[in-house]
């Protein structure tokens, strides 16, 4: 009997491809990254717990947990809102799942926690042209007037559920992060692709650890 070998890889390790696309005129006006080697957990408050969560949740990281749309920064973790009494932690990846290990601990009876490590990816949008190439296929008004920086949202794109946020701005142009699952991060990668060819589009990859 043929012995069967998982290697794991990316979820979009098929299709990125670093360098330059579209538009190959001045600079990029838009990048899109890669980021891996993350731990993310999902974290949402059993019934009549939501009070006890956040206590915990706040020894825990050392921040409060989001109750509304937004990402907190919280040590060497980010908490982002996704819905009412539950968030995501991403936090970079290190061995023995430590993350995990201490939710597990510190939100036993309090919180049920789900593991999404592998089960979405992660791609950082930046660049002067960010907005103008995620216009073309989310339905959020990104403007900054309404979606400054830690800004987050739970939405669809392209019938597919995803969770974006707004980080720090780099030279004065935005930051944002989009996290969608696994099993769609190929089709919808080159959605996106093809959203910033007309801008000029700089592809990389990137571990969340650097």
């Amino acid at each position: 009997m043929a012995e069967l070998a998982w290697v794991a890889t990316a979820p979009l390790a098929h299709v990125l491809k670093t360098g330059r696309h579209g538009a190959d005129s001045g600079a990029a006006g838009v990048t899109f990254t890669g980021l891996h080697d993350f731990e993310l957990l999902q974290i949402m408050a059993r019934r009549g717990k939501a009070t006890a969560l956040a206590k915990a949740a706040k020894q825990l990281f050392g921040a409060t947990a989001p109750v509304k749309p937004q990402a907190v920064a919280a040590g060497n973790a980010t908490l982002i809102w996704s819905g009412p009494d539950q968030f995501l932690a991403l936090a970079p990846r290190q061995a023995g799942s430590p993350l995990l290990d201490a939710s597990a601990k510190s939100l036993a009876g309090i919180a049920s926690i789900s593991d999404q490590s592998d089960g979405r990816a992660l791609v950082r949008i930046a660049g002067p042209k960010a907005r103008d190439a995620l216009a073309k296929f989310c339905s959020l008004d990104l403007d900054p007037s309404v979606f400054p920086a830690s800004s987050a949202a739970s939405t669809a794109i392209d019938h597919t559920a995803a969770t974006l946020w707004r980080g720090k701005d780099e030279g004065g142009a935005p930051v944002f992060f989009l996290l969608v699952f696994t099993s769609f991060a190929e089709s919808l990668w080159h959605m996106m692709l093809d959203s910033g060819l007309e801008f000029g589009v700089e592809v990389g990859e990137a571990s969340l650890l650097a």
